[in-house]
C-alpha cells in the first residue's frame, strides 16, 4: 500500500475520530480524572497530574459552553472570590491565576481532588486573564480543535 492509498483511503473514511468535538474532549477528559481520582488501576494521579489535568478540562469545559462552561465557571468563582476577596489589596486576574496555579502545584496536599479542583478554576481563569495566560489557553484550544477534527 502506497502513502496516496493510505491518504485516500482516510480521506474517504471521514474523520478519524468521528465527530468528536469540544465537549466530547471535555467530557473525556473529565472521565479521565474521575477515574484518577476514584483510584483507577489505568491511571495513577498524583498532585502535578490531578493538577494538570483539570487544567485541561477547565479550559477544555469554557470551550465547549453551555453545560460544561456554567460548570467550570461556577467552579472557578470559589477560589477566584477566595483570592480576590481578601485583604490584600486590588489583585487582578493575572494575580488570581498565578495565585491558583501556586495554590495547586506547590501546596502538600494529601487528597488529589483539590489540586484538580484547582485545576479546573486556573483553566478557566487562564482565558479571563489575558495576557500570557491566555496565549497558553489558546493554545490548548487550537490544539484540541485540530485534535477533535482528525
Amino acid at each position: 500500500m502506497t502513502t496516496e492509498t493510505i491518504t485516500t483511503v482516510v480521506i474517504a473514511a471521514g474523520p478519524v475520530l468521528g465527530s468528536v468535538g469540544m465537549s466530547g474532549l471535555t467530557f473525556t477528559t473529565g472521565l479521565t480524572l474521575l477515574a484518577g481520582l476514584r483510584g483507577s488501576d489505568r491511571i495513577k494521579l498524583d498532585r502535578d497530574k490531578s493538577a494538570g489535568i483539570g487544567i485541561l478540562l477547565g479550559t477544555f469545559g469554557g470551550a465547549a459552553g453551555d453545560l460544561w462552561a456554567s460548570v467550570t465557571k461556577g467552579v472557578a468563582e470559589v477560589p477566584t472570590s477566595l483570592i480576590q476577596g481578601t485583604a490584600s489589596g486590588n489583585i487582578g486576574l493575572g494575580g488570581v491565576a498565578l495565585g491558583i496555579t501556586a495554590w495547586a502545584f506547590l501546596w502538600p496536599w494529601k487528597r488529589n481532588i483539590w489540586p484538580a479542583f484547582l485545576g479546573i478554576s486556573a483553566g478557566v481563569v487562564y482565558g479571563q486573564a489575558g495576557g500570557l495566560w491566555a496565549i497558553g489557553h489558546n493554545l490548548v484550544i487550537r490544539l484540541a480543535d485540530v485534535v477533535g477534527a482528525l
